[in-house]
Order: structure tokens, then sequence, then C-alpha cells
């Protein structure tokens, strides 16, 4: 009869890799979240800056007429105070999870990635006599 109290000493690694891996991206996360609350202003920049870029993208996309275009852009650099409370709520409340599991998928490898070289029987070199 199979036992689960019986683990081999190979799956205690694996799972004991996992248990430190959670941890330290969790720490990555509080470390954003602290990152996001303590620069406030560089944040509330950032995102003036992507509201100003992509109002006007926007803008240029969906409006062909050109003076409705100029009146949509400045109506677009107005609007943006009201918006920007909204903007710092959503980025402080998910971007240091989005960013966090970004950062996680950068330095995580399948199987498939990781690559081991292929050891051939005989090496023909012709250099060797």
């Amino acid at each position: 009869m199979f036992s689960l109290s019986k683990r081999s000493p190979k799956n205690n690694v694996v799972i004991r890799e996992r248990q430190i891996e959670e941890d330290r991206m969790r720490d990555v996360e509080l470390l954003l979240e602290s990152l996001f609350l303590r620069e406030e202003v560089t944040l509330r920049l950032v995102l003036d800056c992507l509201y100003d870029v992509g109002s006007v993208n926007l803008v240029n996309r969906r409006v062909r007429s050109r003076p409705l275009n100029h009146l949509m852009k400045t109506i677009a650099r107005l609007s943006k105070p009201a918006f920007r409370p909204f903007m710092m709520r959503w980025s402080r409340k998910n971007c240091p999870h989005l960013i966090a599991s970004w950062l996680h998928s950068q330095v995580r490898f399948g199987p498939k990635d990781v690559l081991l070289p292929k050891v051939q029987g005989t090496v023909s070199d012709p250099t060797v006599q």
C-alpha cells in the first residue's frame, strides 16, 4: 500500500525550493508595493506621461476630422486631473502584482527552456591525426 507520508528526499527538496520561491516572490511584491507608496510623485509623473501619450494616440486613431480632433485633444488634456485619482488608485492596487508576475515569468524556466548539449559517441575532427 502506498503511503503519502513517505516522501523521497528529491520531492522534499523540490517542495522546499518552491516554498522559497513563493516566499521570495511575495517579498518582491511587498517591496514593489512599498516602492509605489514611497515614490508617489514619480508614479504620478509616469502616469501623467502615459496619459498624455495614450490620449493623443487614441484621439488620432479614432477621430479623423481635423477640427474635431483638435477639440478632442483639448478635452482629453483638460480631463486628466479628473482621471488622475483613478489612475493612482488602480496603479497602487494592481501594478505591484502585475510587475512581480512579469518579473517571475522572466526568471522561471520550463522544462523545454533548458537546453542540454547532446553527447555524441564519436567525435570526428579532421585536424586530429
